[in-house]
């Protein structure tokens, strides 16, 4: 008797202790997905607007559907599930260039800004670069990918394969240039000047590089 019965508290206390220690597993992963900056974020706000200024003078401009701002062991970032458009001035308070996306990422300590899905990059000049992943780079004033580009102005598309810029996009570098180069030709040019036109062209699509915007900012609506 004394043995079945020791065997019957063993049974209880062993199943007490699995029953116990699965308990605590299952609390522990909650706790842990419960206190996860990447699940729950510290800061959220909607319809969000907000200008960014350095000594009184006006440098980006941010528009969001929704903010998320995350702190996870000393990093800080903040997330634009919604998409968003950052605008950025020069000191005369003058647009350079806007970031137009889906979905971004704002790393605040590395001062880098990800850009996913329908990027657009428009210059003052009104020339646009499409892609569908792009990094910008605050601290050293740059913007590059790996992924397919396209770039569009009044005379030209050129696509290709990754891409290197300045922050204003007026100086540029595909890395795999694979696209053609469209001219438009006045039909009142002779065709000596038509041709020289499509050699200029086509010099251009081989370097694949920018030249200096004009003064005149882009204007937006």
């Amino acid at each position: 008797m004394n043995i079945i019965k020791s065997f019957r508290i063993a049974v209880l206390v062993l199943g007490t202790a699995i029953l116990f220690f699965a308990c605590k597993k299952n609390d522990i992963e909650k706790i842990k997905a419960f206190g996860s900056p990447e699940e729950l974020p510290i800061l959220e706000a909607t319809n969000f607007e907000t200008l960014n200024t350095d000594s009184g003078t006006v440098r980006f401009f941010l528009k969001a559907k929704k903010l998320l701002r995350f702190e996870n062991d000393g990093k800080t970032f903040h997330e634009f599930p919604e998409g968003l458009l950052l605008i950025r001035y020069n000191e005369n308070h003058k647009i350079t260039s806007s970031i137009e996306a889906d979905y971004a990422k704002e790393f605040i300590k590395e001062e880098k800004w990800e850009a996913k899905n329908n990027v657009v990059v428009t210059n003052e000049k009104g020339d646009s670069l499409k892609t569908e992943h792009l990094i910008y780079d605050q601290k050293n004033e740059t913007i590059f990918t790996e992924e397919f580009v396209q770039i569009i102005s009044a005379d030209k598309v050129i696509t290709g394969t990754g891409l290197t810029s300045d922050q204003n996009m007026t100086n540029w570098t595909i890395k795999n240039p694979k696209g053609f180069v469209t001219v438009t030709v006045d039909n009142n040019k002779t065709n000596a000047q038509a041709d020289q036109n499509v050699k200029q062209a086509d010099s251009v699509s081989k370097s694949v590089k920018t030249t200096p915007p004009p003064k005149d900012p882009l204007k937006f609506n």
